[in-house]
């Protein structure tokens, strides 16, 4: 819901500052354009400026971020609850810090723009939100960390991909609050800092998010296990290459981005070996989604059936459908949800979402 309503607000401006580019290009318009010159002459008019532009991408652009990334912090806070057989720790905090994130993702934009001579005050607007937002970020990982801290963890490969995506989430994060800061970022504008801060949130992250979702609710949507082995070997394969190719990034000197050649630059040459194995890792990495994909459709067809209806002992209500659920996923009537989602561990055990609550029994 969440990434849905970022997406209704924020989508919108790209999509004008599309339609006024066309207008640039095709009706000789200037809302971006700071001259127009035709035949050789300069045109007199007044207002055009490339910056307006930047605001109205990045004003999705950011956003954008939170999109992409939100789904996997539901994903990962639902299946780790299952696999450490724990509660979700701070559910309602994990909520207000999610909406927290919407609501101040949407005043941020501009930290985008920190060296294109925006005011310095600002600037200084912008900084205080940006770095405001790792406060309800700080809190959905503290919450992760305690659900994990003292529970009867399953190292299963779903899990292992949660555990990852908290890692790479901090790694990201940390990185984060140094181009949150306009004197900062003025130095790392432009530079491999900004390239493994970004794939590491918004692309590593997010995948391990889905590849959580993917292997833990695989059984219910095809009746089949994934390969347990293989899946082993794709977390730590994309784990371990991953942090090769973007961790190095962060202590590369300024390397700027973008250069189709660093010849020239005698510092930039000595980054020629460690260019090589950020190089092959990518490598490895792209071999280790290979495995995946091979994993994923044979299991489809030929992995080993599904003989338990809840094979990992979840709370959740898609997990008492039966194995093949046919038409309406119910026999019979529907189930009626009762309590919350994350009663593991009580003093009664593992109880589900449809059973009745007794008496006296306090509701979360």
């Amino acid at each position: 819901m969440f990434a849905a309503v970022l997406g209704v607000l924020a989508f919108p401006a790209l999509l004008s500052a599309a339609v006024l580019l066309e207008f640039d290009r095709i009706l000789d318009t200037s809302f971006f354009l700071n001259n127009i010159v035709i035949n050789g002459e300069l045109l007199a008019y007044k207002g055009g400026s490339p910056i307006l532009f930047q605001h109205l991408f990045w004003f999705l652009g950011h956003p954008e971020v939170y999109i992409i990334i939100i789904p996997a912090m539901g994903i990962v806070s639902d299946v780790m609850s299952v696999h450490a057989r724990k509660p979700i720790f701070g559910y309602k905090a994990m909520l207000i810090s999610m909406l927290a994130i919407v609501v101040i993702g949407f005043f941020v934009w501009a930290h985008h723009m920190f060296v294109t001579g925006m005011s310095p005050v600002l600037g200084v607007v912008f900084a205080i939100f940006t770095l405001l937002i790792a406060v309800p970020s700080a809190i959905k990982t503290f919450n992760w960390i305690t659900t994990l801290w003292r529970g009867n963890l399953r190292l299963t490969v779903p899990m292992l991909f949660c555990i990852g995506f908290v890692s790479l989430f901090i790694t990201g994060g940390v990185t984060g609050i140094f181009l949150g800061n306009p004197a900062v970022d003025v130095q790392l504008h432009d530079t491999y800092f900004v390239v493994a801060h970004f794939h590491i949130i918004m692309g590593v992250a997010a995948f391990f998010g889905m590849w959580a979702g993917v292997y833990h609710w695989f059984p219910k949507m095809f009746g089949r296990h994934m390969n347990r082995t293989l899946g082993y070997i794709h977390f730590w394969v994309t784990m371990v290459s991953a942090y090769l190719v973007f961790f190095p990034m962060h202590f590369m000197t300024g390397f700027p981005r973008r250069y189709w050649s660093f010849t020239n630059f005698e510092t930039f040459n000595t980054m020629g070996n460690l260019q090589a194995i950020i190089t092959i890792a990518a490598f490895v990495v792209f071999a280790a989604q290979i495995l995946f994909l091979i994993n994923f459709f044979y299991s489809i067809f030929r992995g080993r059936p599904v003989t338990e209806q809840n094979p990992w002992g979840a709370t959740t209500l898609e997990w008492t459908t039966p194995i093949r659920p046919g038409h309406g996923n119910w026999e019979g009537d529907i189930p009626t949800v009762h309590r919350w989602a994350y009663d593991y561990s009580t003093d009664n055990g593992d109880i589900g979402q449809h059973v009745p609550m007794k008496e006296g029994e306090a509701a979360h």
